[in-house]
């Protein structure tokens, strides 16, 4: 870990670099406009969301050993492991800000929309990395079916691809997704000066919300037999 921090930097900076060579050099498309800081609106919330995930889910069995020896309240452990990876976060955002402004793209006034967006997303991780940890205390596959799910989600969040090339039967569906919501709302703030459709943050709160409810709920009923697991 010699570079310490500095690979939260280094890693959305590689893939932004990759994708950009090859959309605007191999497959050439000129129709998306300072293509690096759209990418990057794509890559920050899909970093997080994927690191969150996967550290969440398997935080349990990574503190067994703390679990049994410490009285402490088990919900505190997947919501601690994603807050964890927050600094991760607030780096990568301030990367993806400075994009935004040398791409020409200035500071307005819908940018206070932002910490609501971040927090939306955060909610949600929490809610997938309570319902995650507890089924892997019991399933132990948890961690294939995560790395499965999140090389489907590179493709089903518009990361390297405009918004407006989703038919429109798919469209509903795409914004109840948080992480795709998160995305079209920081690139309408970001990149295109204007302030995300109020359908769409209510989608994304909405769905960010009960995720998490419904993560609380399964860990509080599976957490009884925790112990005889771990």
């Amino acid at each position: 870990m010699s570079l310490g921090m500095f690979w939260s930097l280094l890693n959305p900076l590689i893939m932004m670099g990759v994708l950009w060579f090859i959309f605007t050099h191999i497959m050439i498309n000129n129709s998306v406009p300072h293509f690096a800081a759209f990418v990057l609106c794509g890559l920050v919330p899909y970093n997080f969301f994927t690191l969150a995930w996967s550290t969440g889910t398997s935080s349990l069995l990574e503190n067994d050993a703390l679990i049994k020896r410490v009285p402490v309240a088990l919900e505190v452990i997947p919501i601690s492991s994603v807050l964890s990876i927050g600094i991760h976060l607030l780096i990568q955002i301030g990367l993806l800000l400075t994009a935004v402004i040398l791409s020409g793209r200035g500071v307005n006034r819908y940018w206070l929309w932002l910490p609501f967006i971040w927090a939306c997303e955060v909610v949600f991780v929490c809610g997938l990395a309570l319902l995650c940890s507890s089924l892997n205390v019991y399933v132990r596959d948890m961690r294939y079916v995560i790395e499965s799910a999140t090389v489907v989600l590179f493709w089903m969040v518009p990361i390297v691809y405009p918004f407006g090339m989703v038919p429109m039967r798919y469209r509903e569906f795409y914004q109840l997704n948080p992480v795709a919501a998160l995305v079209l709302a920081g690139r309408n703030i970001l990149l295109d000066g204007i302030p995300p459709p109020s359908p769409l943050l209510v989608k994304l709160a909405a769905s960010s919300t009960l995720v998490f409810v419904a993560g609380f709920l399964t860990f509080r009923r599976l957490r009884r037999r925790f112990y005889d697991y771990l």
